[in-house]
């Protein structure tokens, strides 16, 4: 009873022992398999004893039924040795496939093997009087038994099945001899099965503990390594692996027509999303990016996130013409609008190529140069690709130089402020002075504003050289007549920075100045994106009770919704118009169309550039109400502008046309000339 109890918990447990098996890793049961054949030495040695003592006890008994299983040993365990020595060899070179059919191979060997021991041991002891032969089967039977449940102990069901199948037919023979003796030793065979199984069950379990623990390491260190090594959010490749990456292309370089192709890639204005539709809608768009890329790609290169919206492309064996090639066919990517969240997002990159060697002789070098082209494809309008050009390095380092430089600007007192007079054409007197920031760098010498107002803007010194203006320039007119306005220009960035309110106001409060006396001049361009904050923002000032000018109308995206839309105290037509009058009827046209849309919005209107008197005679003729040029008046210095201002307060009112031009451009020149002269 107690033995069927054992047998019964015994099959209980080979039972879940097998569905164990079945839900476990594959590469876990791989190495279980691996673990039988792992000795092909061992289990040559074991056939080749089993089939001599197997021999010898036939001899020795002299019996048929012996001899045929002695034969049938002899065969099975050749085979078993061919079997586990191919499949040792072919392991060994990674060329094994089909580790389940191995594994049943394996198992009909061994149970058959096992069988055959068995049923000799049994069929001697039935069939054959001897005790030295008996001694010889059971030896072979029992001694196989041990030795199995321990060496295949990584399929534990397969160990089990042996010992049993060796062993019951074995104890079955001794306990039918009918001798105490023999009957106790069958009863020792017997007992000998769950105690087997129970050494193979731990042994069993120790291995696959180890096998585990092996496999976990082998999948941390993968983890790992993917994290080293790949973009978290992106999936493709991050710095370190490009880095790396790169490194090994120019190490397998093998020389000058072997080329490299780098393209570095930036998504156009990727942090205006971010800030308006937050960052989780950026993280998707940067997944959804870098899938856009590897499609693009397909197959021709490798793409790495640099970090935040950079992307780098690297191409082996690649020149400057595919290099070309490979960024059209990105950009033509992105010409589909992106869809993520309810969304639908129209994003362009730019990007830079430099391809090795001709644009650079190390991965250093190289990287430096593409990310030299991508500057001057942002520079350039966007939206677009550049290749890497040797006199773009120079541009570069000029730039680099102004970055720095303006860093420290305002602190090292650099900046300087020019006002150029704005005059009333039937009064002849200053309207308005539009205050011109002026920078003398150290060493570059003077630097124009339009080539470092951009640079301020892409490097975010645009505020505090914006705070710096409004102060000087409020400071500077509260000491002018009470009906003397100051002009300065707000940058389109300033505006969607949120923070030009608060400047204002702090300015006015500061230098005391009232606020109709303040007029800000914005662009078009501040517009073109539809921005509802920027909207607030000029109503704000509106009711502050600031005046607003457009400048430069006519040359962006002009639309006369704007004029509907914003209540502009003043609009000022870029001087491009007022250069064309004596070549261009359209020109002409486009004048007198603006100055009678203006006085019939009751706005004023500002002719920039007037240097000739022809070009005052006919902007006076088309309606405008003020005039700005160098044939009235060029910028002036603080001093000079007073002076300028009190000189106005002396003299009666004249329109400009009555004055004769040669003394309405010099004349307060040489005033100020004489009185410096004389002081």
């Amino acid at each position: 009873m107690m033995l069927s109890s054992r047998l019964k918990n015994l099959l209980s447990r080979w039972r879940a022992k097998a569905a164990i098996d079945a839900q476990q890793n594959a590469d876990v049961q791989r190495a279980l398999v691996e673990s039988l054949y792992a000795s092909p030495a061992s289990l040559t040695i074991g056939a080749i004893a089993g089939s001599a003592v197997s021999i010898a006890v036939a001899r020795a008994a002299d019996d048929a039924v012996a001899n045929c299983l002695a034969i049938l040993i002899c065969l099975v365990a050749a085979s078993r040795v061919v079997s586990a020595t191919y499949f040792h060899r072919n392991m060994t070179k990674g060329a094994v496939k089909g580790s389940r059919g191995w594994e049943l191979a394996y198992e009909l060997g061994a149970w058959l093997y096992a069988s055959l021991l068995g049923l000799l041991a049994c069929a001697v002891l039935i069939r054959n009087d001897n005790a030295i032969v008996h001694m010889l089967s059971v030896s072979l039977a029992t001694g196989y038994a041990g030795g199995i449940s321990g060496r295949n102990a990584g399929r534990v069901h397969i160990a089990i099945g042996q010992v049993f199948l060796a062993l019951a037919p074995t104890a079955l023979g001794l306990w039918l001899v009918e001798d105490i003796g023999y009957r106790i030793l069958s009863i020792v065979l017997v007992l000998m099965i769950p105690g087997m199984a129970e050494i193979s069950s731990t042994t069993h379990r120790i291995v696959l503990q180890a096998l585990t623990g092996k496999q976990q390491k082998t999948l941390l260190a993968a983890k790992f390594e993917k994290l080293a090594r790949y973009d978290s959010l992106t999936g493709v490749e991050n710095r370190m692996a490009m880095q790396m990456r790169i490194r090994d292309m120019f190490e397998e370089s093998t020389g000058d027509a072997d080329q490299i192709a780098v393209l570095w890639m930036d998504l156009d204005r990727f942090k205006e999303i971010n800030d308006s539709l937050g960052h989780m809608v950026g993280d998707q768009l940067l997944v959804l990016v870098a899938e856009k890329i590897g499609a693009a790609l397909a197959g021709r290169g490798t793409v790495a996130r640099f970090g935040g919206d950079e992307f780098i492309i690297l191409c082996r064996h690649t020149g400057r013409q595919q290099a070309a090639e490979i960024a059209e066919d990105i950009l033509d990517y992105f010409r589909d609008p992106f869809e993520m969240s309810g969304h639908n997002l129209s994003v362009t990159a730019s990007i830079g190529i430099a391809v090795a060697p001709q644009d650079g002789a190390d991965r250093e070098e190289i990287l430096q140069h593409a990310d030299v082209a991508l500057y001057h494809a942002k520079n350039g309008g966007r939206n677009r690709f550049s290749l890497f050009e040797w006199s773009m390095k120079e541009r570069l380092h000029r730039v680099r130089e102004i970055e720095a430089g303006l860093r420290k600007a305002i602190e090292r007192g650099e900046f300087s402020i020019r006002y150029q007079p704005i005059f009333d054409i039937k009064t002849g007197r200053v309207a308005c002075c539009e205050a011109l920031i002026r920078w003398h760098h150290p060493v570059l010498g003077d630097v124009s504003p339009g080539e470092f107002i951009p640079i301020a803007e892409s490097i975010s010194m645009i505020g505090p050289i914006s705070e710096w203006v409004l102060g000087q320039a409020c400071a500077t007119a509260a000491q002018w007549p009470e009906d003397i306005r100051v002009a300065v220009n707000i940058s389109p960035a300033l505006l969607r920075s949120g923070d030009l309110p608060r400047t204002v106001i702090a300015c006015l409060y500061s230098s005391g100045l009232k606020a109709r006396r303040l007029e800000l001049e914005v662009t078009e361009s501040v517009f073109l994106e539809d921005n509802l904050q920027t909207s607030q923002i000029l109503r704000e000032l509106q009711r502050i009770g600031l005046r607003l000018a457009l400048d430069d109308f006519g040359t962006g995206y002009s639309s006369l919704s704007y004029l509907r839309s914003y209540k502009f105290d003043t609009i000022k037509v870029d001087q491009s118009f007022m250069a064309g009058i004596h070549k261009s009827y359209e020109d002409r046209a486009i004048i007198q169309s603006v100055a009678h849309l203006a006085a019939a919005l009751q706005m004023d209107t500002v002719a920039e550039g007037i240097e000739t008197a022809d070009q005052l005679r006919y902007a006076s003729e088309a309606g405008f109400t003020d005039v700005q040029g160098y044939l009235l008046c060029r910028p002036l210095g603080d001093a000079e502008v007073s002076a300028l201002l009190r000189e106005r307060n002396e003299q009666e009112e004249m329109p400009l046309l009555d004055m004769q031009p040669s003394v309405s451009i010099n004349a307060y020149e040489d005033a100020f000339a004489l009185r410096r002269d004389a002081s």
